[in-house]
């Protein structure tokens, strides 16, 4: 005789259902500093509607994108910068 298929144990962790690493990131971190993944975002928007332009033979609107993206991007960079020196620990001099 056969044993009826019985599903597996549910796991506590909602995590390891989803096998999701630890040191993934979190909903904290982005709450700590919207601006990058805000400025990620919109550098990959900007990215794509300059090549659907590109694709379609605008040249004058393509450019123009892509300058928009290296302005998004480098903002997405200083927003980046700004929250790596703000997070800074400051450790005490031995003496």
């Amino acid at each position: 005789m056969s044993t009826p298929n019985r599903p597996p144990e549910r796991p506590e962790d909602p995590l390891e259902i989803l096998q999701i690493p630890e040191n993934a990131p979190s909903i904290d971190k982005f709450k700590k500093n919207p601006l990058v993944p805000v400025g990620a975002l919109l550098t990959a928007a900007v990215l794509a509607g300059g090549l659907v332009a590109f694709h379609r033979g605008n040249r004058v609107w393509s450019q123009r994108m892509m300058r928009a993206r290296i302005v998004a991007q480098a903002g997405t960079v200083c927003a980046l910068l700004a929250s790596a020196g703000g997070m800074r620990v400051v450790f005490p001099r031995k003496e």
